[in-house]
């Protein structure tokens, strides 16, 4: 069931650029449990997580929680806790081995036929389960100069037939620098596609302005954006006009949510999800179980609970809006499904 805060029914967004909502995202965790009404048992929590992956919480995404409920499932995506502190067997700062795929400065080539571009280091939220939570951003975001080797690289093989931006998220770059370099993409005479992933759409719908439809709409790649939503509460009504807006440009929507502890772990809520991102004119495309990064062992989900959960979803679901239950296996030449 979809339900909204207090201040999500007065806006569904907030006033002023994107570049000025990125800028002025709540960055102390003080400030975001002071914000939201939480107790001060939360606080020391809190600051702990904070030391080890900053807060980082735009307004327009602070809207959409309930304020004074710390197990508000969009605010259980962006609060710090203790339990990050702790070591877990198996949770790594690499879980997937990209450091072992980087052949060039803010490039990770892995999968055949593609290759995943580091288009920004910066995120307009911080996700506390984020895989990339430790990922050396300052060794791989290259500056103008510094890609023309990178582009050097997607050159030089024939075999790779699309690009996907990423980061950080991608879409957290300006307009002009992600401009130039998908007009150097489509230069690349085997590049068929761009593909976005990008969560920017659904923290700060404003993002998809004019500047950003200009580009993208002028490139003879096939466009495919792969959004990361992980709960029905996140697509209110300027998430669904930002999505408009991209189908309108001629861009392929997906989306891709992680299976995660107190937050979309049972059935009613990814049925809900499934149902609502297509309101938004949005595939469901992945869910992946939660890959073992250190710091996030507390939103875990077995194995055997994840196909019991998908399996209910097909009993409710048409098969095009049932997401294919995923995990990246380092090594392995896909996506495994579960």
């Amino acid at each position: 069931m979809i339900t909204r805060s207090p201040l999500s029914l007065q806006c569904s967004t907030t006033a002023g650029s994107w570049q000025t909502q990125l800028s002025g995202a709540i960055r102390d965790p003080r400030e975001l449990c002071r914000r939201l009404g939480l107790e001060k048992r939360w606080w020391p929590g809190a600051e702990t997580g904070h030391a080890l992956f900053e807060v980082r919480v735009p307004e327009a995404y602070l809207a959409r929680i309930r304020p004074g409920d710390p197990h508000d499932p969009l605010l259980r995506q962006v609060l710090p806790l203790d339990e990050e502190s702790h070591s877990t067997p198996g949770f790594v700062t690499d879980p997937l081995e990209e450091r072992e795929h980087t052949p060039r400065r803010g490039l990770i080539h892995k999968y055949a036929g593609r290759v995943l571009l580091i288009a920004s280091p910066a995120c307009a939220i911080n996700c506390r389960y984020c895989f990339r939570r430790h990922f050396p951003y300052d060794e791989n975001a290259p500056s103008r100069a510094q890609w023309a080797d990178t582009l050097d690289y997607l050159r030089g093989d024939a075999s790779i037939r699309e690009a996907i931006l990423s980061g950080g998220d991608p879409l957290a770059a300006n307009d002009r620098q992600l401009g130039w370099l998908v007009e150097q993409l489509e230069a690349i005479p085997h590049l068929k596609r761009l593909r976005i992933h990008t969560r920017l759409p659904v923290v700060i719908p404003d993002r998809i302005d004019g500047a950003l439809l200009d580009w993208l709409g002028r490139t003879r790649l096939q466009k495919v954006v792969v959004l990361h939503i992980n709960h029905p509460n996140e697509i209110d009504e300027a998430v669904i006009d930002a999505c408009r807006r991209l189908r309108d440009a001629g861009v392929t929507l997906l989306n891709q949510s992680v299976l995660l502890a107190g937050i979309n772990d049972d059935v009613d809520t990814l049925t809900a999800l499934s149902e609502r991102l297509f309101e938004a004119d949005v595939l469901p495309y992945y869910l992946h179980v939660l890959d073992p990064v250190d710091g996030a062992a507390h939103f875990e989900i077995d194995d055997d609970t994840a196909r019991t959960l998908v399996d209910a979803m097909r009993r409710e679901l048409p098969g095009f809006l049932m997401p294919t239950l995923v995990r990246e296996i380092p090594g392995e030449a896909s996506k495994t499904p579960i």
